[in-house]
């Protein structure tokens, strides 16, 4: 996570920050192809193209092509302007957004600061039913607003004029900027919200204000949009059609990939690495993400709720062999939830990961038998997964280590992935996938799964002393005082192990060589098809 409030930083950022704004730079020996139509898979069906929506990676990459909010993220990972031509922080708590005046909505009309008032009001309104709220709840008021105690008109932000927005946080965020690129934080249409109510992100009502509008959306098939005239940057956006595949396994993905369906893959089929970087050699792209794999574990389940269980759970599991023999893709092991590369709180390792796996497994057994499980009485899970074969191959490799170092029996479950966000959120599964991709590079991010009422914390856990260590740790203006209440808070959670990290997301995926502007060194995979370009071939 950043570590950003330093003085000096907060001084620098008393002045106005006026930006470039980056558009896709083609160089000038590279010819572009006649046809400039890409084809992506996204790894499943979208939950919603309504902003105040959208909670997963494929929700927002998509969310990023057809909005834009004052920010967004280039290329190689690096914030610049969006709709906000400029920004300045005048208080430690108060920033001030100067909007272009030639954003314009996909009907041409003018992209105003109200727009924005009205869709973060709209987002943190409990009548909304967001399952997001987490980017706006730094905003002043916001909590309150979330809990019913508060009017949304009373959010920190408002529209000065139509083209300055002011934003008030309750503590010193200055990774602000940062957020709001996030697809939930970009603006909506209020007129075409009211004319067709929960039917406005249908193909022919959607109003849009980013580089291409949704042309077609066949659920579970595909999204096909086209480039925006009407966007302030369009002389520069190259792609004209970009065309959306939901595909769950990686293996069809591949094959579809072999087959030229597909331009761009989501991920790699597990255990393939070596074979593919053979066969493709650079059309394999590596590098890593700021993101975690783990297992959500009920913290409210009869067995989970002992902490006992969950830590002998994760104990034997043993992620070097996860990752060198199953997965084999670059993915690194992990025991804590914030990954390398995260600014503002450094990853966390537990003693007994050093430890030989036979004092492990003995230690592991001995906490069971002291939460009362035995051979007389063995322990029994259920664990849920999304479809997918490297979920399955995780899935089985995790209830194996469970049954052979523990004697526990693990019934697997899989569903589609919206049917396990829902399971999820309403505690219906007791064990089950997941994965956190950060939103910004700040370890704040990763809290927002651990903190108390956070609407992303589904594991029913709750600590208040890690809440109080977190709230103290973003007050602070210095950032070596501040990384090191995080890493405590961090700390202090994962010592109670409210969920079982496994390893950190690596990038791999293919992609054709013919696609230009690809980055390696975007670690927070928002990758917009405005960014790209098709070489001539």
């Amino acid at each position: 996570m950043r570590i950003f409030y330093a003085m000096s930083v907060v001084l620098a950022a008393l002045c106005v920050t006026a930006l470039a704004a980056r558009a896709v730079t083609v160089p000038p020996n590279v010819g572009l192809a006649s046809q400039q139509d890409m084809t992506r898979q996204v790894p499943a069906e979208v939950e919603s193209l309504d902003p105040a929506h959208i909670e997963s990676w494929t929700g927002n990459t998509i969310g990023l092509d057809l909005f834009e909010g004052l920010t967004r993220i280039d290329a190689d990972g690096q914030v610049v302007p969006g709709v906000a031509k400029s920004w300045e922080r005048k208080t430690s708590l108060t920033w001030s957004f100067t909007l272009r005046h030639d954003a314009k909505w996909s009907n041409g009309e003018p992209v105003t600061a109200v727009d924005f008032v009205y869709a973060w009001q709209r987002l943190v309104d409990p009548r909304t039913g967001s399952k997001y709220t987490i980017l706006v709840e730094f905003m002043k008021n916001a909590k309150d607003i979330i809990a019913g105690k508060a009017a949304p008109s009373t959010l920190g932000v408002r529209a000065i004029d139509a083209f300055t927005l002011e934003v008030t946080t309750d503590v010193p965020v200055a990774f602000f900027p940062e957020l709001t690129a996030m697809a939930p934080l970009a603006p909506v249409n209020r007129n075409v919200i009211a004319k067709f109510g929960v039917s406005w992100t249908r193909p022919g009502n959607l109003i849009s204000n980013g580089a291409y509008q949704l042309s077609d959306w066949q659920p579970n098939h595909r999204i096909v949009m086209t480039k925006s005239a009407k966007y302030w940057n369009a002389p520069h956006v190259v792609i004209n059609k970009v065309t959306y595949l939901p595909i769950e396994s990686d293996e069809t993905a591949m094959r579809m990939y072999q087959a030229g369906q597909i331009d761009y893959s989501y991920s790699i089929p597990s255990g393939l690495f070596p074979q593919l970087s053979k066969q493709f050699g650079g059309e394999l792209r590596g590098g890593q993400q700021l993101a975690t794999y783990y297992y959500y574990l009920n913290n409210r389940d009869a067995a989970l709720k002992d902490k006992r269980v969950r830590e002998a759970l994760s104990m034997v599991i043993d992620r070097d062999v996860l990752t060198t023999k199953l997965t084999q893709a670059g993915e690194t092991p992990m025991y804590g939830l914030i990954p390398h590369g995260t600014k503002g709180a450094r990853p966390f390792t537990p003693a007994w990961a050093g430890w030989p796996m036979a004092k492990r497994v003995a230690t592991a057994k001995d906490l069971l038998r002291q939460a009362g499980y035995s051979d007389a009485k063995p322990l029994s899970l259920t664990l849920t997964y999304n479809t997918n074969a490297l979920h399955k191959k995780v899935a089985l490799f995790a209830a194996s280590e469970w049954r052979t170092k523990l004697g526990i029996s693990t019934a697997l479950e899989n569903v589609e992935f919206k049917v396990l966000m829902k399971q999820r959120h309403e505690g219906k599964v007791q064990i089950a996938r997941d994965a956190w991709f950060a939103d910004y590079n700040d370890a704040t991010t990763f809290f927002d799964l651990l903190r108390c009422g956070s609407a992303q914390n589904n594991l029913g856990y709750c600590n208040q002393q890690v809440d109080a260590l977190v709230d103290e740790g973003n007050r602070q203006l210095d950032e070596t005082a501040r990384a090191v209440l995080l890493t405590r808070a961090h700390d202090m959670a994962m010592n109670e192990t409210p969920l079982v990290p496994l390893f950190q997301f690596s990038a791999s995926r293919l992609v054709k060589p013919f696609i230009g502007g690809y980055s390696l060194s975007n670690v927070l995979d928002m990758r917009a098809s405005q960014d790209m370009y098709l070489i001539k071939h």
